[in-house]
């Protein structure tokens, strides 16, 4: 189908062109006095014909060409399309206030040159404009929108914030777990160069890199069709900006989202940014089981720690206990007293000391 209205239009512009050029060219080469070839219904029958020939080489590279941009235009978000199209009209509409301005000049040259000129410039402009503050635009409509019912109904409840999920903490996981209890509320947004990162990660040659990208896709299939959350897809992104990290604390800044994360330095960078930030390490931390000196508790000594005769344990959300006069007890069960506990960036440590160490002292 397409073929034959490129062939069509590729008729139509040779019947077109042959009644205004053929015409020309008989007189050029002395044969516009043959009564019979100075006829435009012949002019436009010879230009058709011509232009029929030319599709059998052209018609294909345009067909391609004509896919090509079809396909390329279906991947672009409508967003990126409505307000890059809004641009392109008001750069032309500039372009066209200032070249009507110009024409009061009356310089030949410049009346002829400069509207072609402007409408390519301010054209471009006006696009690139529209294109790339596309989400600071939404961001202002949005807002003027909240303000609006907010003066209309203002005891209705806020909306529910986005949580806006980064690459690392989507490969760690246990965003699902917390997920699935209900912590979190509102809705999940994964946006698209997240989405993209996690496939290059996937599609790695190295193994343990290929094995985290590919759990990060199943963690997301999972949260999507398996849990009763609503999951949706930001298909924007920022083009100025290369790295991943810089476009999360970006678009939570356009959305008022909250970054959901793993990652110590994202964390600080969005506390830096005044971005809310939520950070799935702290809960761990935070769940975990208050321990106080002097507390008893039954631990299995698994293996030798740094120092001499120290003996390491482990509890079941895997904090680390280093028992002291421990490494006689390897293997086995024994009850143990808590003397000190050590809270540190990468989690707590407890100390304690075998009880029957302090029954025998």
């Amino acid at each position: 189908m397409l073929k034959r209205i490129v062939q069509a239009c590729f008729l139509i512009i040779g019947v077109t062109l042959g009644i205004f050029l053929i015409p020309d060219l008989l007189k050029l080469i002395n044969l516009d006095d043959i009564p019979l070839l100075n006829n435009p219904y012949v002019s436009a029958i010879l230009g058709a014909i011509i232009f029929y020939l030319l599709t059998f080489w052209a018609v294909d590279h345009v067909v391609n060409f004509v896919r090509w941009a079809e396909e390329s235009l279906v991947k672009v978000p409508i967003t990126d399309i409505i307000f890059g199209s809004v641009g392109l009209v008001f750069g032309l509409v500039i372009a066209f206030l200032i070249g009507y301005a110009l024409n009061a000049i009356e310089v030949p040259i410049l009346n002829t040159v400069a509207p072609i000129v402007l409408t390519l410039i301010f054209g471009y402009l006006g696009f690139q404009v529209g294109f790339k503050k596309r989400d600071e635009l939404l961001s202002l409509f949005t807002k003027k929108k909240k303000s609006n019912e907010e003066e209309i109904d203002p005891e209705a409840a806020p909306k529910k914030s986005l949580k806006i999920l980064d690459t690392s903490v989507i490969i760690d996981g246990r965003i699902a777990d917390i997920c699935q209890t209900g912590f979190l509320e509102g809705t999940i947004v994964i946006p698209q160069f997240v989405l993209e990162e996690l496939q290059h990660i996937a599609d790695s040659s190295d193994v343990l890199k290929r094995n985290r990208g590919r759990r990060g896709l199943d963690i997301l299939n999972r949260i999507q069709k398996e849990l009763s959350i609503n999951v949706e897809i930001y298909e924007g992104d920022f083009e100025e900006i290369q790295e991943v990290d810089s476009k999360l604390v970006k678009l939570a800044k356009l959305t008022n989202g909250v970054v959901v994360t793993n990652d110590f330095n994202l964390n600080k960078v969005c506390e830096l940014q005044k971005v809310a930030v939520l950070n799935i390490n702290d809960l761990a931390n935070a769940v975990k089981p208050v321990v106080l000196p002097g507390e008893e508790m039954k631990v299995q000594v698994i293996k030798d720690g740094k120092e001499q005769n120290q003996g390491i344990a482990y509890l079941d959300d895997g904090t680390m206990i280093v028992v002291e006069e421990g490494r006689n007890y390897i293997g086995k069960h024994i009850d143990v007293l808590v003397t000190s506990v050590l809270q540190t960036s990468a989690g707590r440590m407890i100390f304690a000391k075998p009880k029957l160490l302090e029954k025998a002292l």
